[in-house]
């Protein structure tokens, strides 16, 4: 932990304290952090307020949820902040989480509408994936070696292996229980905050005249 830039290690810091908290005190304690779908009393008495969006992703439904988020974001989250600076990757970690809950707003109140039940969603996957995507992004030949099955392949491939599982698993419907859409949410927040940053499509717009701009890029 000593060797961890600060805002990485700030994170794992009070996820873990945040899932002790969870532990000792119970989890309805924190329902009102936890992201809930628009749908006021309908939902368990629980209603969505906006700074569930932030404090729904630094919750976790068990230790191996957690366990898993703290690894992804030691592993890739470290290099990031290394790169881009605390402000830039605190900013970007936190979009991502963000637009992960936005994302997964849409997704329950559309099974809402189809008459399917409420339910809280929490957990840092979305911040996480977003790690993923930016690393994958920033680092595209790096190899990475998987925990399970223990194969070796560059980030860029972990990436496009990733999301294709997690589309695949949320139109299907297999691993019920998994915010599937939120994960993508947070690798498409992620991705249009990084194309914003670099002055890219769907943001940039050709200068006239064929000059390059001034652009800072990364």
């Amino acid at each position: 932990m000593s060797n961890l830039p600060p805002v990485t290690k700030a994170l794992l810091i009070i996820n873990g304290v945040v899932f002790l908290l969870q532990f000792l005190l119970g989890s309805q304690f924190f329902f009102p952090f936890m992201l809930w779908p628009l749908g006021g009393a309908e939902a368990g008495g629980m209603s969505f307020m906006p700074w569930q969006l932030v404090s729904y992703g630094f919750l976790h439904a068990g230790m191996f949820h957690l366990l898993f988020n703290m690894l992804v974001l030691y592993m890739f989250g470290a290099p990031l902040e290394y790169t881009w600076g605390q402000r830039r990757f605190l900013t970007y970690f936190l979009v991502c989480v963000v637009g992960a809950g936005l994302c997964q707003l849409v997704v329950v109140s559309w099974s809402l509408a189809q008459g399917g039940l409420p339910y809280p969603t929490l957990g840092a996957s979305g911040g996480v994936f977003g790690v993923l995507l930016a690393f994958g992004m920033l680092f595209p030949n790096h190899r990475v070696m998987l925990l399970i099955p223990p194969i070796p392949m560059k980030a860029r491939t972990l990436v496009i292996a990733l999301g294709v599982i997690e589309l695949i698993a949320g139109i299907s419907g297999t691993r019920s229980g998994v915010a599937h859409f939120a994960h993508l949410g947070g690798m498409l927040f992620g991705w249009l905050l990084i194309q914003q940053w670099r002055g890219r499509p769907p943001f940039s717009r050709r200068p006239r005249g064929g000059g390059g701009g001034n652009v800072r890029r990364f």
